[in-house]
């Protein structure tokens, strides 16, 4: 989600992920008409199924979206089509011959699971193959069942939990029934379904000796991916709600003070600051002398097409309109690679500090012994700000195991693409680019990768109030004014939008699962 206004993907230069030499398996996934490909590199790590081959698939899109399987086990290509009521298993005589070939199936794994037993003189070993086989059956079963009705969140799930059991059988299987029920161009549970069975794929080829570390796409150019930023920023609040809360803190805590500096842990096109530096030149009593410590990592320069300096010019070309006397002090580096004297502090300053959708990509102490998001934090302590602000996903998957972790990225990520729904229509000619460019790496990084490789690692705000209690900071409780102005920001939404104030944070949710979550510390 954060690949938005305040988070750019890189440029076609440097992959999503590092990429060394391919030399024992090729696992590749097509999409979007050649757009991505997933492949396998050698690397130092084995997971999941060290001492498993994979058999040689592949799985492609068509142009239309529609997934098509090129498994060298199954030729049956029947297609989703995305006017069939989510089922995937009508629409077509090559479906409906599926379909009765389910059922057979089914029929004859009944069967065999209530053979009584022929012998009961079996040793241990028997025994526990004979449990084995019979646990395999069940599994099998329950999948067939849940492709026989349409359930594609459950039949990702049973594929998941091949994945994680290391049982290639039936995760091949599992994944060639998958791909004629996912599409891109769907049902939201299919197009996320399209973009969770590549990471199963993904995942997959880190077998042996061998870790997933590429997904490539064709890259679009800086304007083309800030069409598609700006295309989310509009059909969804996340990102405005994020923006507005955060100035509407920053604005109470300095409303008082003459020489203001906010550092932004993650200015991109600094499009947050833009409504804060015009209410700053409309305060009565006159506006404050402001300056901006913008940080970014390099590669964003991709989609500004230039360096910070160009942030800094629009930002001061709007602030001499509105009569606040501004300084802009960018730092194109890594959150990772901050320290105190890289920000410019200066004594009698008003200082706010920004965090928006960024310290989930800190590694923590369960990555490396760095734990740079606690680092951070003290590192900011030090300082004494006025007030900081913290904007995250409120999502579990920084510590969780493999499937508990997939299970919360299929809730959290399906409610957000419910409510893409909302805005952009099924036909809407950029919406795929939209969920591919902003969303879909997301996904994939987080079902594919582990250890360091994986750099979507969101907490929930319980979480993050702890760590923000052992940096010694303590709440800073959002105002009843910054309620009613995200309250305001909704009215032009959808009313399955949810907002919800809990011990002085605010909860923006779909549905009344919270989504996105915002506070204040100082």
């Amino acid at each position: 989600m954060e690949a938005t206004q305040k988070h750019i993907i890189q440029d076609g230069s440097s992959m999503f992920y590092h990429q060394p030499s391919v030399k024992q398996m090729d696992i590749s996934v097509q999409t979007f008409d050649s757009y991505c490909t997933l492949e396998s590199s050698s690397g130092t790590k084995s997971h999941p199924c060290p001492n498993n081959t994979i058999t040689s698939s592949t799985t492609s899109f068509s142009s239309n979206g529609s997934p098509v399987s090129q498994s060298n086990n199954n030729n049956n290509t029947s297609q989703f089509s995305p006017d069939n009521n989510n089922s995937p298993l009508s629409g077509s005589s090559a479906t409906n011959n599926n379909e009765t070939e389910l059922s057979l199936m089914l029929k004859d794994l009944e069967t065999a699971m209530m053979e009584p037993d022929l012998d009961n003189s079996f040793n241990g070993y028997e025994f526990g193959q004979q449990q084995q086989h019979r646990a395999a059956s069940s599994a099998m079963y329950r999948s067939m069942e849940m492709i026989s009705r349409g359930d594609l969140k459950g039949t990702l799930y049973e594929c998941a939990k091949a994945v994680e059991n290391c049982d290639v059988a039936m995760t091949d299987w599992l994944i060639s029934q998958l791909q004629q029920m996912v599409s891109v161009s769907g049902e939201p549970v299919q197009r996320l379904g399209a973009y969770m069975l590549e990471g199963l794929v993904a995942r997959l080829a880190s077998s042996g000796s061998s870790i997933y570390k590429a997904l490539r796409c064709k890259d679009p150019t800086g304007p083309e991916l800030l069409t598609y930023m700006h295309i989310l920023y509009e059909a969804c609040p996340y990102f405005k709600f994020g923006y507005e809360s955060a100035n509407g803190a920053i604005a109470e805590a300095v409303k008082n003070e003459s020489f203001v500096h906010i550092i932004d842990f993650q200015i991109s096109q600094g499009g947050q600051w833009v409504s804060l530096i015009r209410a700053l030149g409309a305060r009565p009593g006159g506006p404050p002398r402001v300056r901006i410590t913008g940080i970014d990592d390099p590669r964003s320069s991709f989609a500004r097409q230039g360096g910070l300096e160009l942030v800094g010019q629009r930002l001061g070309k709007l602030a001499e309109m509105c009569g606040v006397p501004f300084e802009f002090h960018g730092a194109a580096l890594c959150c990772t690679e901050v320290e105190i004297e890289k920000l410019g502090v200066r004594n009698g300053e008003a200082l706010a500090v920004n965090f928006p959708l960024v310290l989930h990509h800190m590694p923590d102490e369960s990555v490396t012994v760095e734990n740079h998001r606690d680092r951070l934090l003290r590192l900011v302590k030090r300082l004494s700000p006025n007030v900081v602000t913290l904007v995250e996903q409120e999502a579990n998957t920084n510590t969780a195991p493999f499937l508990p972790r997939f299970v919360e990225t299929m809730n959290h990520y399906l409610a957000v693409f419910e409510s893409i729904d909302v805005k952009l229509a099924r036909d809407h000619k950029e919406r795929i680019n939209v969920e591919q460019h902003c969303l879909a790496r997301e996904v994939v990084n987080l079902i594919a990768c582990e250890g360091v490789e994986r750099e979507e690692r969101h907490e929930p705000l319980g979480k993050w109030r702890s760590r923000f209690h052992m940096a010694g900071f303590k709440p800073y409780p959002l105002s009843s004014y910054v309620n009613a102005t995200i309250k305001g920001l909704l009215e032009s939404y959808s009313e399955k939008y949810t907002l919800e104030e809990r011990d002085g944070a605010l909860y923006l949710g779909w549905k009344n699962q919270p989504l996105i979550t915002s506070c204040a510390w100082r």
